[in-house]
């Protein structure tokens, strides 16, 4: 049988002339510019490096540095598809063969992107080998397939809610019912799964400002899926945050009147490619006239936003359109970093009180709500000892620098940070039961025992939803997002300058 031929489902025509008249850049055989971008490893072995080891730093290769497998690094995983577009894996190499076990384990951490001396997409490399799969006629487990759907998911949960919170309570009272569902879905019996809030964010907020104040500059608020339906908090602390700085917000709402917006990582991280571009076009369709209005795209989810960045010129949607999205979009530290750089946002005095979250204490207090501030301490107040944690696309696209810009300009706040690789929860990767003890085993190189060395009083920052659930299941503590930190630390109004 002749090699199965491929219709690839991303865009790989950057790559087109890479290795040309190159008779050492050992092209594979088929698979066009999705082969050369496999082609572009060229063994260096960056990816097997290791945190600690002679000052090495960086986020890749998380899964080589839990399993020392060669295989189960980018090297490996770049060598084993080229074998499999020259045809030597057999004639259907994704569905067939060894592919399976090589990316089983890979994060799309985006690392090798960024610290690969060749720049290797791993993580798009990843995508199009699954869309591939099942291209090729493998079934999508019911796990995946519920995974890459989340956001059609999500509201419907809240809707169940009544039922959902209670069947949640039973399987992590019983671990009996927690191995029934192992067993019948592939989620790990030792992991917590989120809870659906009460309210999701976008079905209640508003962002309003008065006629008077309609000439501040004006900013578009990305609330991502897991902030909208699962941690509020999140959403309402940067809109606040956000409109006590002195801009306008607009919250991003369809413009064809459906469902939520979705940046479509979910589906796109499974191999779902169509269902991602749909999503990623309709995300477009309602950015593309605040773009075009001069409006910043502030974003909240690492992942959600560098979709918006990077994903997007993969899909085959409008360049122009794409382009100018990525060029508009920030995450939060970055666009309060170039507020903070110009002079336009001078952070108020940090309230340590504040970071107390009173609400236990307050009847009838609105629980997707931030917590209010409270009356500063006296001058003896010692340092707010703050710990963080990067997520591994801010570490991809070197967000960090305006993180620690933003915390930097906080006074009598001491910052202390995590030199880790991936969080190892990864999305859907720490909630899959074969991936469990993986998934641990990443987060216990460093994140893991830094958080539990910290003081009880220092506040864990990580702003990605999965970093935060895998340290609240893997140290048994809560951590803020970046917005959450400043709402609460911050006195309002931020003293802006505008």
């Amino acid at each position: 049988m002749p090699f199965q031929a491929l219709d690839l489902q991303l865009d790989w025509t950057p790559y087109y002339s890479y290795g040309e008249g190159d008779a050492y850049a050992a092209l594979p055989a088929h698979g066009a510019g999705f082969g050369k971008a496999a082609a572009l490893c060229i063994g260096s072995r960056q990816c097997q490096k290791a945190i600690g080891q002679a000052g090495e730093k960086g986020v890749m290769c998380p899964s080589f540095r839990v399993t020392q497998d060669d295989l189960h690094s980018t090297r490996g995983r770049a060598a084993l598809l080229r074998d499999a577009l020259n045809g030597t894996l057999g004639d259907r190499p994704f569905v067939d063969g060894a592919l399976d076990a090589a990316m089983a384990l890979c994060v799309a951490c985006k690392g090798c992107k960024r610290e690969c001396p060749n720049g290797v997409d791993m993580a798009a490399l990843r995508a199009e080998t699954l869309a591939q799969r099942w291209a090729g006629g493998q079934r999508m487990s019911l796990r995946a397939r519920l995974f890459a759907d989340l956001p059609h998911w999500l509201p419907r949960l809240r809707a169940w809610r009544w039922a959902v919170l209670p069947a949640l309570a039973l399987r992590e009272r019983i671990p009996l019912l927690a191995r029934a569902v192992e067993r019948v879905l592939g989620i790990a019996a030792r992991r917590s799964l989120p809870r659906p809030a009460a309210r999701p964010f976008l079905t209640h907020a508003t962002a309003s400002v008065a006629p008077s104040e309609a000439s501040l500059p004006e900013v578009v608020l990305l609330v991502d899926c897991f902030a909208n339906h699962l941690e509020p908090d999140v959403a309402h602390a940067a809109l606040s945050l956000l409109e006590s700085s002195g801009n306008r917000v607009h919250l991003l709402r369809p413009t064809d009147g459906g469902a939520a917006l979705c940046c479509g990582r979910t589906a796109y991280s499974s191999g779902r490619i169509d269902a991602a571009r749909a999503h990623a076009q309709r995300l477009l369709d309602a950015l593309a006239p605040h773009v075009a209005a001069g409006r910043s795209v502030v974003g909240l989810e690492p992942s959600c936003l560098s979709m918006l960045r990077d994903e997007n010129h993969q899909l085959g949607l409008d360049a122009s359109r794409v382009q100018a999205v990525s060029k508009a979009s920030l995450m939060l530290e970055e666009f309060l970093a170039r507020e903070l750089e110009a002079k336009r946002w001078v952070p108020g005095t940090p309230r340590p009180s504040a970071l107390t979250d009173p609400r236990s204490a307050e009847s009838g207090a609105d629980p997707d709500r931030p917590a209010p501030d409270r009356a500063q301490p006296g001058a003896d107040q010692p340092p707010i000892q703050v710990l963080v944690h990067g997520h591994c696309h801010q570490k991809a696209f070197g967000t960090l620098k305006a993180l620690r810009k933003v915390l930097g300009a906080l006074a009598g706040v001491q910052v202390d940070w995590v030199e880790s690789s991936c969080c190892g929860m990864a999305g859907s990767f720490g909630y899959e039961a074969e991936h469990y003890d993986h998934s641990m085993r990443m987060a216990e190189l460093a994140l893991l025992p830094a958080v539990r060395a910290a003081q009880p009083e220092a506040h864990v920052v990580a702003s990605g939803t999965s970093c935060r659930q895998q340290i609240r299941d893997g140290a048994g503590r809560d951590s803020l997002h970046l917005a959450q930190l400043l709402h609460r630390l911050l006195a309002a109004p931020s003293g802006s300058v505008r």
